[in-house]
C-alpha cells in the first residue's frame, strides 16, 4: 500500500522532520516484519501514560491514587486508543499486510496500535512538549469527560468489601 505521507500530515496537522518515522508507525507487522510500528507503539503507550497521568495529577489534586488510577483506566485503553485513531483519521493510513483488506471498526488493535505508535514518532520526531499539546488536544473530549468515573461491578464489590 502507498500512503500518502501529505495527507496525513495534513490530517494530523504535523509536517514531520523524519517522515520514515511516521511511515514505521503506520505500519502493521503483517506488511514488513522488520519495518513495523511494534516498538513505536511500546513507546507511545508510555508517552501518553505520563501526559494523562500528569494531567489527572493537576486536575483532580485532591484526588487519591485509587480514584485517579480508574479514571486514568478510563482514559487509556485499547476501546480509546482506537476511538482517538478513528478521530484523527488513523484508519485511513494503516499499512496491512493483506492488501485487499480495509481497517474497519472490527480491527480495535490494529488502530489503537497506530494510534499509540504514532504517538511515539511524534515524541521522537517533534520532542515532548509538542506531543504533550498534541495528546491533550485529541485527548481533550475524553479528559473533560473524566470528571465521571465509571466502577465496574467487581471493583465496585472489592471497594465494598
Amino acid at each position: 500500500m502507498i500512503i500518502n505521507i501529505n495527507k496525513i500530515q495534513k490530517d494530523l496537522k504535523i509536517k514531520f522532520k523524519n517522515k520514515s518515522l511516521l511511515i514505521k508507525a503506520l505500519t502493521h507487522k503483517s506488511a514488513n516484519t522488520k519495518f513495523n510500528n511494534e516498538k513505536l507503539e511500546f513507546l507511545g503507550d508510555r508517552v501518553i501514560g505520563l501526559v494523562l497521568s500528569k494531567k489527572l495529577f493537576d486536575l483532580y489534586p485532591n484526588e487519591s491514587e485509587g480514584v485517579l488510577d480508574k479514571r486514568f483506566a478510563n482514559l487509556v485503553n485499547r476501546k480509546i486508543c482506537c476511538e482517538i485513531g478513528w478521530s484523527i483519521g488513523i484508519q485511513n493510513f494503516v499499512i496491512i499486510g493483506n492488501k485487499k483488506k480495509k481497517i474497519t471498526k472490527k480491527d480495535e488493535k490494529i488502530v489503537s496500535d497506530c494510534c499509540e505508535a504514532v504517538i511515539g514518532a511524534v515524541y521522537i520526531d517533534q520532542g515532548f512538549n509538542f506531543v504533550q499539546d498534541f495528546i491533550l488536544k485529541i485527548w481533550k473530549k475524553n479528559i473533560e469527560n473524566s470528571i465521571i468515573t465509571i466502577l465496574d461491578p467487581k471493583t465496585k464489590l472489592q471497594e465494598h468489601s
